[in-house]
């Protein structure tokens, strides 16, 4: 079983940073991708940023620029550095990660998610 945990959320100025960190944990072969989405309220989960085990990158253009992601493959986490934070980031952030717990079996596993609140 494989488990995601995020922290990191929280109520942030507009203008502001924020990092957010997802740990995976449990009993698995590998993980592929990791990455982040986002829910605001009344809106449909949406991307955010991607990264492969290679760190390839990927992000939505309306966080481009302005975040960053990153994944330390030895202790199996991913980050997500935001910068220059608008109202319309609100959103519960997701971690995402495409685990394969056996050498065939491959899961998409979801952590709990945490909310960031951009509001002065």
């Amino acid at each position: 079983q494989v488990q995601l945990v995020e922290s990191g959320g929280g109520l942030v100025q507009p203008g502001g940073s924020l990092r957010l960190s997802c740990a995976a944990s449990g009993s698995f072969f590998s993980i592929d991708r990791m990455g982040w989405y986002r829910q605001a309220p009344g809106k449909e989960r949406e991307l955010v940023a991607t990264i492969t085990s290679g760190s390839s990158t990927n992000y939505a253009d309306s966080v481009k620029g302005r975040s960053t992601i990153s994944r330390d493959n030895a202790k199996n986490t991913v980050d997500l550095q935001m910068n220059s934070l608008k109202p319309e980031d609100t959103a519960v952030y997701y971690c995402n990660a495409g685990v394969f717990s056996t050498r065939s079996r491959y899961l998409e596993v979801w952590g709990q998610g945490t909310l960031v609140t951009v509001s002065s």
